[in-house]
């Protein structure tokens, strides 16, 4: 168990980025896992290369290719710092997650405000694919509100740790036996899904926790729930957690992760490795404190996993749009690490990677782009970058030369680099100066001092004809105010 214990937003514009064809060279990894419902990946062809890191088919519990989303972005979303969501945002959101394919969608606690419960409402008559659920503590006064809302299923939820038993609602375990059996046995006769979980599942009493689900499994819970409420727990304690209560309950299994620790996504698959089948999640992982396992990050990496179940499962495309109506409804950037829709999560820079990644994108990308509705991008205005990128823009721009003069060209922006990050446009005027010099014999390769004249005459009609568009402007302008 437990121990005690800068952003940047999606630029308009690729200003000194090179976007490359994607109909380039795939190649796919499949893990070859069917899930239980049919919607396992294909096998892979003899074109494929199998991924020697994906699931296991011989792992039988493995459930890394047939699991369900539980999102939270209305409920633990809810908890962010700079979280106020109206009506309407909220009904937003919850159709952007259900175009996206998420299988639930979780609201906050009707009983938690009278607008919290109109809302709820509200959703409910949506008429969405995705089952609506709702959040409540294991208590009846709750229970009674939540079940007339008209949602698909209920989560209910206490403190078992020491910490809240004692501080929180200070109850004992038989009292939180006693009230969870009655509770589940309410919402279940009105013929709905019922979930129990445990709140600070690893910082609490293993027996305790492995009696208490066993309690609730055999009076019929849909799923049982284990939370890291704090985000104390690692990979090896989660496994252990969930694999040991995979052999105790027959129901499902539930994980709701924090990511105090950083922990949340590698905590989520390893969930599912074990035994898992329902995770936690909310768009750009915002909730309490620093919040759960992100929507975003936890499709990337089930997609690493086995691209075609989740491609077939999901709108992948949908996923920017969502993470962008929920950045501006909570006013936070997208951060640019953030995986799939980072703004530099497919550019690649170092001359190297840009050479393999002309030759064929999987070398250095595990995601495909397209998958996502995105476009892969190869930064060259750099001291880093290679003739190879180099050349990949010649040939973009429709100009004609040797590999030759492109290395000495690729030379004289890097040069130009040292200096200052040259733009797409800088890099272009080069090109074209070069390709015009070689064209009519005012340039040779090696001629260093012909191509700075060349650039530089370059720069100097630039800077006339700005100069005279500025003047006719200033004329129309005063002829327009004599007028």
């Amino acid at each position: 168990m437990c121990p005690h214990a800068n952003s940047d937003s999606i630029p308009t514009s690729q200003t000194e980025m090179v976007a490359v064809d994607i109909s380039s060279p795939k190649v796919n990894a499949v893990n070859g896992v069917n899930g239980a419902n049919g919607h396992g990946g294909s096998h892979p062809s003899h074109q494929q290369r199998r991924n020697p890191y994906a699931p296991r088919a011989s792992d039988f519990l493995n459930n890394v290719s047939n699991f369900k989303i539980i999102e939270s972005t209305l409920r633990e979303g809810e908890q962010f710092a700079n979280a106020f969501f109206d009506t309407n945002t909220k009904i937003a959101i919850a159709k952007a997650l259900d175009a996206f394919g998420v299988d639930y969608i979780e609201l906050t606690s009707p009983a938690a405000s009278e607008q919290s419960r109109r809302d709820c409402e509200a959703i409910c008559k949506l008429g969405l694919k995705a089952k609506i659920l709702t959040h409540i503590r294991c208590h009846m006064d709750d229970a009674r509100i939540a079940v007339e809302t008209g949602v698909d299923g209920v989560d209910v939820v206490i403190g078992t740790s020491s910490f809240l038993r004692e501080f929180s609602h200070g109850k004992d375990m038989s009292y939180i036996t006693k009230t969870a059996i009655e509770v589940i046995q309410f919402v279940k006769s009105r013929g709905i899904e019922v979930r129990f979980s445990t709140e600070d599942s690893f910082r609490s009493d293993l027996v305790d926790l492995l009696s208490i689900y066993q309690t609730v499994d055999k009076i019929g819970v849909n799923r049982v729930g284990i939370a890291d409420t704090v985000g104390c727990a690692n990979p090896r304690q989660v496994y252990e957690l969930v694999r040991t209560l995979r052999g105790v309950v027959a129901c499902d299994i539930e994980i709701h992760l924090h990511n105090d620790t950083g922990m949340a996504i590698a905590n989520a698959y390893t969930a599912l490795e074990a035994g898992a089948t329902h995770i936690d999640t909310s768009v750009l992982g915002i909730g309490e404190r620093v919040g759960i396992t992100p929507l975003g990050g936890l499709v990337a990496c089930l997609y690493a996993a086995n691209p075609e179940y989740v491609k077939s499962k999901y709108n992948l495309p949908m996923l920017r749009e969502i993470e962008n109506l929920v950045a501006e409804a909570v006013e936070v950037n997208i951060p640019f690490m953030n995986p799939i829709t980072g703004y530099c999560a497919f550019t690649h820079k170092a001359g190297i990677h840009a050479k393999a990644i002309l030759n064929n994108p999987s070398t250095y990308e595990i995601l495909r782009p397209e998958d996502f509705g995105l476009t892969r991008y190869v930064s060259i205005g750099h001291r880093l970058t290679g003739w190879n990128a180099v050349k990949s823009r010649v040939e973009q721009l429709g100009l004609t030369l040797t590999d030759e003069e492109i290395k000495d060209a690729t030379a004289k922006i890097k040069e130009l680099a040292d200096v200052r990050t040259q733009s797409m446009d800088d890099v272009d005027s080069l090109l074209r100066v070069y390709h015009s010099g070689i064209q009519s014999g005012e340039l040779a390769v090696g001629q260093k001092e012909a191509l700075d004249r060349l650039l530089r005459e370059h720069r100097e009609e630039q800077h006339a004809r700005q100069r005279s568009l500025s003047n006719g402007k200033g004329v129309a302008a005063a002829v327009a105010a004599a007028a």
